[in-house]
């Protein structure tokens, strides 16, 4: 795997930031949703939160705690997912939409599982551990 310098070169936080943008545009903008301030707040913070948290541990610059911060990410993906479901049954948004962003979730889930597995069994661990001595 090649050396990645900035967390935005990261697929997984690339597919994040689309899905948050998605809902912010089918959600954050209809006037019907604009009346269920919680759930509002709660599908927006949870969909910034699954690209923050990629963009956060991968700042630390530990491998133990990116992969911390990862699995903050996927559950931030299964409160998306859940949200979706609750805005879908509240017709907020159809099922095509429905669907295409529960996918895009799902697979940002799924390739953050597998990155987390890569990291438990890489032997790098971290740029800031790099000078660091025995």
């Amino acid at each position: 795997m090649a050396t990645i310098s900035k967390f935005e070169d990261l697929e997984i936080w690339q597919l994040a930031r689309e899905l948050a943008n998605e809902i912010f545009e089918a959600f954050i903008q209809s006037p019907d949703f604009a009346k269920d301030f919680k759930l509002k707040e709660q599908i927006n913070g949870s969909s910034g939160s699954v690209m923050d948290n990629i963009a956060e541990g991968f700042e630390r610059g530990g491998r133990n705690e990116f992969i911390n911060f990862l699995t903050y990410s996927k559950g931030s993906v299964g409160e998306v997912k859940s949200q979706l479901y609750r805005a879908f049954d509240r017709k907020y948004i159809n099922k095509k939409q429905f669907e295409s962003m529960y996918d895009k979730a799902d697979i940002i889930g799924k390739k953050t599982g597998s990155f987390i597995v890569y990291l438990n069994n890489s032997e790098h661990k971290g740029s800031k551990f790099k000078n660091r001595k025995p």
